[in-house]
């Protein structure tokens, strides 16, 4: 597959703190996707918390428990391409393109590609990172940007076990804390057509 986007964004759980801090990130990325093709990838945020919580209490078999945090990211697809303009929900590779192609900001409801391709383990050690480090690969991205829950430290945050081997070489990541606007905003924009972009 040739390259669809250049910046893949994975949208962590933490947006969603406040319609504040949600809106100001769904801005952020509308501006910066008039230069430039974003895809954003969600997190399972409170949808996979509540997973997690079953998990805990039940005891799912680690398929089920992986599939369910999945679908857990597509409920989050919808609702941030509900609330983000210009956006197109899109639940496989020709769809991105499609969305491209057409001016939008594809936002990634996984659950489809992921249950085909099934390319990661299915465990509690890969989260919604490893996958966006996986899908940044498959469409041919130079640029992971990790938007982590407010106070975050980009130097010491943490992202799931598998992420390092589920990222590609040659695959830069950044981690951006949810409540540094302004460095999102700077990520957003150190693309390659642009001065500032990454050494």
């Amino acid at each position: 597959m040739g390259p669809l986007v250049e910046t893949v964004v994975k949208v962590g759980g933490g947006v969603l703190s406040s319609v504040d801090v949600l809106d100001a990130v769904l801005s952020a990325l509308h501006a910066a996707a008039q230069s430039h093709p974003i895809l954003v990838v969600p997190g399972g945020g409170p949808f996979a918390d509540t997973i997690r919580d079953v998990d805990r209490r039940l005891g799912l078999s680690d398929a089920a428990a992986h599939w369910m945090a999945v679908l857990a990211m597509d409920q989050h697809a919808y609702l941030i391409a509900d609330r983000l303009a210009s956006s197109a929900l899109v639940t496989e590779p020709h769809e991105i393109a499609s969305a491209i192609d057409a001016r939008k900001i594809a936002v990634l409801a996984p659950f489809r590609w992921l249950l085909h391709a099934d390319p990661l383990p299915h465990s509690w050690d890969v989260t919604s990172d490893s996958i966006a480090a996986w899908v940044a690969g498959r469409v041919g991205a130079q640029r992971l940007i990790l938007v982590k829950p407010r106070g975050v430290d980009p130097s010491t945050a943490a992202v799931d076990p598998y992420f390092a081997r589920a990222l590609p070489a040659g695959v830069s990541s950044l981690i951006v804390a949810v409540d540094r606007i302004d460095a999102l905003r700077a990520a957003l924009n150190q693309h390659k057509g642009h001065k500032g972009h990454e050494e």
